[in-house]
């Protein structure tokens, strides 16, 4: 069911479409390193192909999971030959696409720069790992970065309808009602839209491919969630953005998500209580206390129980009033330290344990009485009458 054309590729519009920048690349005639960052099953192993494919390339494929020092060495070897060409072909470009580029260490991602950087090899990696962390900085600089979307539920029922038609199944064997399941069912991904349908078909026989025999195939979708990678902070960013924003209900929405893909409860409740004092403040200054019991509760009950405290102080959270004053002060203080990290501390603010530190004005006209405002301040002369919450 892959495409063979940028033309007959669905979804992805922002880089296949019309004046967009694959086509640009493809009609210039002109390879370009590229780096696919996406999800799975969002196309980057059919884009990859396409290109070579329209440009007439080599298209050599190799997985960084399992690819060695030997195959980067026979890949040069190939390029090198197809760059001369002889008797029987031509010359032309090699494409050489790396699926999981970020599974590359350094010096493995440095043994491509000498070849892509002399023209010898174009490069296409892919990835589904935010490539700023996971790719060498100098391959980033000679690549193109190409930020791929989930497909959208719209996008997959075109693909699911194409190969239903390539199969021969009719709107009776295949009804609309399935297709939208397999559409929703998917996360976004073809490649497990696709599979679900051929399971399905497997299970239906010569039988009509039902509801029920859709939620058979496609069972119980796994998260798309990776505690270590670009969506765990997507997620958790979107969580503090929504409590911020007091959006109660998107916070708990993104805060089941985490929890059911298996986050640590501890890491939310711990955000929660940096949270209450970042955002809130002097707003509502007992959230803080509320976010700190949330979180003892967590480590002493655990889950699944815990869950009712974490949705708890998350909705508290989200509804209370919000400030920044504590936030702006904290970060006022701290570059005032910067700036004056050795001001002298005023004479009269000094402890004074002996006569002689007495005699030099330590501690002089200080009173020790509950709320003395001395007049003279109380901040060294370069920070005098600075007010960090102003």
């Amino acid at each position: 069911m892959r495409p063979q054309k940028l033309g007959d590729v669905v979804g992805q519009e922002q880089v296949v479409g019309q004046d967009k920048l694959l086509n640009k690349l493809v009609a210039g005639g002109q390879p370009f390193s590229l780096i696919f960052w996406g999800p799975p099953g969002s196309g980057k192993t059919t884009l990859a192909r396409i290109i070579a494919n329209e440009l007439d390339a080599d298209f050599i494929e190799i997985s960084a999971v399992t690819a060695g020092k030997a195959d980067v060495t026979k890949v040069v070897e190939r390029a090198k030959h197809n760059e001369q060409g002889d008797t029987t072909q031509a010359p032309r470009k090699t494409v050489l696409f790396v699926d999981e580029i970020h599974r590359f260490n350094k010096a493995q991602q440095d043994a491509f720069l000498p070849h892509v950087e002399s023209g010898l090899i174009t490069l296409i990696g892919a990835t589904t790992e935010n490539p700023s962390f996971e790719v060498i900085t100098p391959l980033l600089s000679r690549s193109r970065v190409i930020v791929l979307e989930p497909l959208s539920k719209e996008d997959i029922t075109e693909i699911i309808k194409r190969a239903a038609k390539a199969e021969k199944l009719s709107v009776k064997r295949l009804p609309k009602t399935s297709i939208g399941l397999l559409a929703e069912l998917s996360g976004g991904d073809a490649r497990i839209a696709l599979n679900n349908l051929e399971l399905a078909a497997r299970l239906a026989g010569k039988g009509n491919i039902t509801k029920e025999i859709v939620e058979a195939a496609a069972q119980r979708r796994v998260p798309g969630y990776d505690k270590a990678g670009e969506m765990h902070y997507n997620i958790i960013s979107a969580f503090i953005k929504s409590m911020r924003g007091g959006d109660a209900s998107a916070a708990l929405y993104y805060m089941a998500r985490m929890l059911q893909a298996g986050e640590d409860p501890k890491f939310i409740a711990r955000r929660m209580v940096v949270f209450a004092s970042e955002d809130i403040g002097m707003a509502a200054p007992a959230a803080l206390n509320l976010a700190v019991s949330t979180f003892l509760a967590v480590e002493r009950i655990g889950m699944p129980e815990c869950q009712y405290n974490l949705f708890h102080c998350a909705t508290v959270l989200s509804k209370a009033p919000k400030s920044r004053d504590i936030t702006n002060a904290m970060n006022n203080a701290q570059a005032a330290a910067r700036q004056f990290p050795d001001a002298p501390v005023p004479l009269h603010l000094r402890n004074a344990p002996t006569k002689l530190m007495k005699d030099l004005g330590y501690n002089e006209g200080y009173k020790w009485e509950a709320g003395f405002k001395d007049t003279r301040g109380f901040l060294p002369d370069e920070l005098a009458n600075t007010d960090f919450f102003s």
